[in-house]
């Protein structure tokens, strides 16, 4: 796919105008050929090896964004699930890996860099295990290092060990960081069906079957979305609607698709995919829960919601799937309630509840993102959360995920505030019922039957 200069003009104003960024140029890099069974020389060889390709990855983006005057608001890199490369089983933690994943990351100016992360949909191993309890120390003493642990998918079931163990690490990790209102927790991802070329954190990493480096690009543009919707005037039917969103989506995905190509072609790396998720901020006016609202819902939350997410997300990948030459990561529609202002009012009036939350997320394209509890959530309350949600994707074929900050000393009804793109907003009332001992049962749930495909 060619792009010119004309191409873009049409959409210029969607910069200016309605809060439209592309959220996130991400520098895939493998990192297998880094594995090393004495621990301080694997930390030097994966310190070095971010430091070659991504060390003008700032500069090239920037000199893009520059050039057509097309925001892009971070640099991130993703490695391959450094569970995959550890080496020795003897080690105590991996802790060193993080560290010296954080000091590139600062090195090359990189906003965040993902794949602290292990897939553990059908067991725990050595290498998982390791990682897993590193997680709390790790996350907690870094700054820019995000992790994953994928814990259920469609054709492998879903690990209920791994969930429990999960449960504690997130808590943990909240604790941790307590005096920043528990922040470590927003860099840990809960995954089911994780998919391989995500550049979102705090999910994202190299998948196993990616190239040696790729560049991938995630779009946004919720308040580009809901102007669109709101210039069909009062009497636009859902279809017309529909088409709208459609239309506005190939637009915002066209300029990502620019993106992509010139920072791909000036850093010699291979083209990856383009995520069509609409991924909303804080900034007034860039929410999905505008958009929902614009499409005729009273407020999210409200019989309706569900439906209306639903057209959103499908008219988005249609839209965005025929601008671009790959699509792939999570892409539709994000509804993280503290990075959206939006959905944040919406759980302040009471519109909103994590039921109706999760019922949303059927349909979305991720999951329960970006959720403040009360800091005295039991360890099997954030476990129920996490199968539910892991239910919802293994049995609906999708990726699903929880990323879930337990506050400390905060309960229901008050708010936190953590700034930048990762917002604030109110903690969320859970069930007053317990969980009971379920999940402290431990095992494998079996592949639904629709996993048998072949």
């Amino acid at each position: 796919m060619s792009f010119k200069l004309k191409d873009i003009l049409e959409t210029f104003y969607m910069f200016k105008l309605e809060n439209v960024d592309i959220r996130t140029t991400t520098l895939g890099i493998n990192l297998k050929d880094c594995a090393d069974s004495d621990i301080n020389k694997m930390a030097d060889k994966i310190f070095n090896k971010i430091k070659l390709y991504a060390g003008n990855l700032c500069r090239v983006v920037d000199e893009v964004s520059e050039e057509y005057k097309i925001p892009i608001a971070h640099k991130r890199v993703s490695i391959t699930p450094v569970a995959n490369i550890i080496a020795n089983c003897s080690l105590n933690n991996v802790v060193k890996i993080a560290e010296a994943l954080d000091a590139a990351a600062e090195e090359c100016n990189l906003d965040y860099i993902g794949g602290f992360s292990a897939y553990c949909q059908k067991g725990i191993s050595c290498g998982e295990k390791i990682l897993i309890d590193s997680i709390p120390e790790a996350l907690s003493t870094t700054k820019r290092v995000c992790g994953s642990v994928n814990v259920a998918s469609t054709k492998a079931g879903i690990n209920i060990s791994a969930i429990y163990r999960m449960a504690e690490v997130i808590k943990d990790l909240a604790f941790r960081t307590a005096d920043q209102d528990g922040i470590g927790a927003a860099k840990l991802v809960i995954f089911a069906n994780a998919p391989e070329d995500n550049p979102f954190m705090a999910g994202a990493f190299h998948g196993v079957s990616e190239p040696e480096t790729t560049i991938n690009v995630g779009i946004s543009g919720p308040g580009f979305v809901r102007a669109a919707i709101e210039n069909c005037g009062p009497d636009a039917d859902l279809l017309e609607i529909f088409n709208t969103i459609k239309i506005a989506s190939y637009k915002i995905t066209r300029i990502g698709q620019l993106v992509l190509e010139e920072v791909s072609r000036r850093m010699n790396v291979v083209e990856g995919i383009i995520d069509l998720s609409l991924a909303p901020t804080p900034a007034k006016g860039d929410s999905i829960a505008d958009i929902i609202k614009a499409i005729g819902v009273e407020d999210v939350g409200a019989h309706g919601s569900t439906f209306a997410l639903a057209l959103l997300n499908d008219a988005v990948k249609k839209g965005g799937a025929f601008a671009s030459t790959f699509c792939g990561g999570l892409s539709g529609a994000f509804v993280p309630v503290l990075e959206d202002t939006g959905l944040g009012n919406a759980v302040q009036s009471g519109a909103l509840t994590l039921s109706k939350l999760e019922a949303m997320t059927s349909v979305c394209s991720i999951g329960l993102d970006m959720i403040a509890v009360p800091g005295d959530i039991s360890i099997e309350k954030i476990a129920g959360i996490l199968a539910d949600e892991s239910a919802i994707g293994v049995i609906n074929r999708k990726t699903t995920s929880v990323r879930m900050i337990p506050v400390p000393n905060k309960k229901a009804g008050d708010t936190v505030h953590f700034g930048g793109l990762l917002g604030g907003g109110p903690i969320m009332e859970i069930s007053k019922f317990k969980t009971g001992k379920i999940f402290q049962k431990g095992g494998r749930i079996p592949a639904p039957l629709n996993s048998l495909t072949n």
